[in-house]
């Protein structure tokens, strides 16, 4: 592969109620992409279980792991069986009481290269994640991996330019963004379709505005729980510096998506629209505040 390219791959996979089957069959799909030549692979947000924050309920509690645990070891070692990078995220137990959305990554080796945590904490109707992860307290981390320069953030964090442009201005070839994201029941009809779309161009316009590689992987399938049922709506994509999307998979089939990353895609597309150099970063002062009255 020529210098400066390699190429990312994203799974977008239903979840079922049983960590062990969920985690066998990420290693499978990791597997599976590895030999369709991906050098850095991202799972999607929580793989190893249902979307559990459809209700409150202490019991989920649970389903949390230590970074350095069973669940992470098995990943590092795929990692490093496959000769792979590795976004993986999990249900971080940093403490008792204290847990967060997070996303190891881990480098060819095995090794772990660090760890995000999501910063941006939703709460909405079967989105219920306040009740179960404080919020990232490690900023926004770019991961020098053995095949390029990486960001990550979480699903809700998809929404923030502000997120995106610092990793793309510390260095980041590509951003993933592992998601859980799908339809409420009672919305679907009216606003699904411009639900999704809306999803779809806030990822296209970070990759645009920044000169950067994006990509999402979602899950499929619907989860129902004691306070409804959540349609995922799939379609998980990876897009280039220019906003096209160049792989794409469909909103009700598991999937794994193979997609190059270039820097010489991203110098091209930074020095035709060079808005990193045109930045006023002498006017942007009251971007830190809540609100400008």
């Amino acid at each position: 592969m020529p210098e400066g390219e390699f190429k990312i791959g994203i799974i977008q996979m239903k979840c079922v109620p049983d960590v062990r089957e969920n985690t066998a069959r990420a290693i499978s799909f990791i597997r599976d992409a590895a030999k369709k030549g991906a050098n850095v692979i991202c799972l999607q947000e929580l793989f190893r279980s249902r979307y559990f924050c459809v209700s409150e309920d202490h019991s989920n509690f649970s389903l949390s792991e230590p970074v350095l645990g069973p669940g992470t070891d098995e990943l590092s070692n795929v990692a490093a069986e496959c000769g792979i990078a590795l976004v993986a995220p999990i249900f971080e137990k940093r403490a008792p009481g204290v847990y967060h959305n997070s996303a190891a990554v881990f480098d060819a080796d095995g090794s772990l290269l660090g760890l995000y945590r999501k910063m941006h904490i939703p709460d909405d109707p079967l989105y219920y994640e306040k009740f179960y992860f404080a919020p990232g307290d490690l900023g926004y981390k770019v991961f020098q991996t053995a095949f390029g320069r990486i960001g990550v953030l979480i699903c809700w964090d998809q929404w923030y330019p502000e997120a995106s442009r610092l990793l793309a201005l510390k260095g980041a070839d590509v951003v993933f963004y592992p998601t859980a994201i799908g339809w409420h029941p009672k919305e679907k009809s009216q606003w699904g379709a411009s639900q999704r779309d809306s999803w779809i161009t806030i990822q296209r316009s970070h990759a645009i505005a920044n000169g950067i590689f994006t990509a999402s992987p979602n899950r499929t399938g619907t989860e129902s729980g004691p306070c409804g049922a959540l349609e995922f709506w799939g379609s998980s994509f990876v897009c280039d510096p220019y906003g096209r999307i160049t792989a794409q998979a469909e909103a009700d089939k598991e999937s794994i998506l193979v997609a190059d990353v270039s820097r010489k895609l991203i110098e091209e597309a930074r020095t035709h629209w060079p808005f990193l150099r045109d930045r006023r970063i002498d006017t942007y002062d009251g971007i830190t505040e809540r609100y400008l009255d």
